[in-house]
């Protein structure tokens, strides 16, 4: 197939609502059984069957088995990129009087997950002291971290891993209108705020709760 025409399939995708949701209740990383995906989408398991054959085949999903229950999540980083990506334009060309109100509940403003980072108030709040204290420079469309920054990584233990993956770029945050870090080096910051025990998953949600040690471990740290 052409560039062009694996563009409009891969549109035509993400274009049900069923589908759309399934890829956005997968957004904080976790695997979801099919039971759940259906739940999200508000749709039967049979007909959720389908839209889950549909986005394995297309390389949107990945799916495991582990005993009787099959675990479906995002196949890689770049799908979470295109869908926070089209979350965010999806936010801006909505009319007026929808684009003022957030309607997300704070919990998920406060902080969330958005695939493996952190976004929301506290992602943006982290990117902001990082760019304030010259350890990162963002621009449209990329990212670059100092010198300043990638030893200040180190001392926190949030060195990101080698890979093919962007090393560190900007993702408009779609509760915030702002940036905040996506990338190897989003995902590293992230990763270690939950080894210090700074953030915790809130249950079937992709918000994130701040717990006492991190209300002043992210103060030491990042001034937050």
């Amino acid at each position: 197939m052409s560039d062009v025409t694996d563009l409009a399939v891969t549109a035509a995708l993400l274009g049900d609502p069923a589908r759309a949701a399934m890829l956005q209740a997968l957004m904080d990383g976790r695997a979801l059984t099919a039971k759940e995906l259906a739940f999200a989408a508000h749709v039967s398991p049979q007909t959720a069957s389908g839209h889950l054959a549909r986005l394995t085949e297309a390389s949107l999903l990945s799916v495991a088995a582990q005993g009787r229950h099959r675990y479906f999540r995002l196949a890689s980083p770049a799908v979470a990129e295109m869908v926070e990506a089209i979350m965010a334009v999806a936010s801006q060309t909505r009319p007026e009087p929808r684009r003022t109100a957030w309607k997300g509940g704070e919990a998920l403003r406060t902080a969330r997950t958005c695939y493996d980072h952190i976004a929301g108030r506290l992602g943006v709040a982290i990117a902001d002291r990082l760019i304030e204290r010259e350890h990162v420079v963002l621009t449209a469309d990329g990212g670059e971290v100092t010198e300043s920054g990638l030893g200040f990584l180190v001392g926190f233990g949030a060195a990101p891993e080698p890979g093919k993956r962007i090393f560190c770029r900007p993702c408009l945050d779609w509760s915030e209108r702002r940036p905040h870090l996506a990338g190897r080096v989003g995902a590293a910051i992230a990763c270690r705020c939950f080894e210090l025990g700074w953030i915790t998953r809130l249950r079937d949600s992709r918000a994130v709760a701040i717990t006492s040690a991190g209300h002043s471990g992210l103060a030491d740290t990042f001034g937050i």
